[in-house]
């Protein structure tokens, strides 16, 4: 498992009953986690909730506001800024394990850099949310194309690129992510590096249904297609139940190293450290690196 150990506006409190009780900054969030099987302590009883995400039994749930503090507020990691909300579905805006993929990715753009300091890095971010891996690889001075079907997500992105200084260097796509692809292909246009993060179910702006366990071999088939000729990484992350790393690792295989794709295969778990002194799994990701990059 990679931790992602770097932050100082994040932290995990404890964990216990499916529950993890976090500090963001200062505001203190308790929120489910199917991950955390175990119980201890009552997290409930800590002092100083801001606020509590409740499922419901029939789907969905609430946030119950204990106390009161910002709508929204500012969280830096590094050099990046990002805003940060209760929000439906129990999320906030920002994934904190996914820092240790910000960290791959960057440090693989900056040894691109110094092979070629004039090289202009083209990256493709997929499902690509609120921008944390397009802030990421923007600050390294990649050129980004920010794409997810959510129009909302993509207008927060287009924030937290700015709190992070960047004012040029990301072009954002409403779109469903296998039709703007699929016109990419037509339209001739590579990449040095494609991110994907891709739902468990999804529906695209026109309809367009969505199910990981049937549409991701494919799609990460018509991505490899949009690979430039000395491509720098592939990064497909998945929170979903039942993909593990060696299932990505078999993904990537079979669609770039198998298909001549020259360069290496790392899958992981990604998570992130808790006070009480475990390790709180996050999901797993896949990551290739061309073999000029490390790979």
């Amino acid at each position: 498992m990679k931790l992602a150990a770097g932050w100082e506006d994040y932290k995990i409190i404890a964990t216990s009953g499916g529950m993890k009780l976090e500090n963001w900054k200062g505001i203190i969030l308790l929120r489910p986690d199917p991950q955390v099987i175990w119980t201890g302590r009552d997290l409930y009883k800590y002092p100083g909730i801001d606020a509590v995400y409740h499922r419901s039994e029939s789907g969905g749930g609430r946030w119950e506001i204990k106390k009161s503090f910002p709508q929204e507020w500012q969280v830096s990691y590094r050099d990046m800024g990002f805003l940060v909300k209760p929000m439906g579905f129990k999320h906030t805006g920002l994934f904190p394990e996914q820092a240790v993929n910000w960290d791959a990715m960057r440090a693989v753009i900056a040894a691109a850099k110094v092979k070629d300091p004039d090289r202009k890095i083209k990256v493709l971010n997929l499902f690509a949310y609120t921008g944390g891996a397009s802030v990421a690889c923007a600050k390294e001075g990649a050129f980004v194309t920010h794409v997810d079907a959510a129009k909302g997500m993509v207008d927060r992105a287009s924030q937290n690129a700015r709190l992070s200084g960047i004012k040029e260097g990301i072009r954002y796509i409403v779109d469903d992510c296998s039709k703007f692809v699929a016109r990419e292909i037509r339209r001739g246009n590579r990449y040095d590096a494609v991110i994907m993060d891709p739902p468990s179910y999804g529906r695209g702006p026109g309809g367009e249904m969505w199910k990981i366990e049937q549409d991701l071999f494919p799609f990460v088939q018509e991505c490899a297609k949009l690979l430039s000729d000395d491509p720098l990484f592939v990064l497909i992350n998945s929170y979903t139940t039942g993909l593990q790393p060696g299932v990505l690792d078999n993904l990537l295989k079979l669609t770039l190293t198998m298909q001549g794709v020259e360069g290496s295969i790392e899958a992981y778990e990604v998570g992130l450290p808790t006070e009480e002194g475990i390790c709180l799994p996050c999901g797993a990701s896949g990551l290739f690196v061309g073999e000029n990059y490390g790979g």
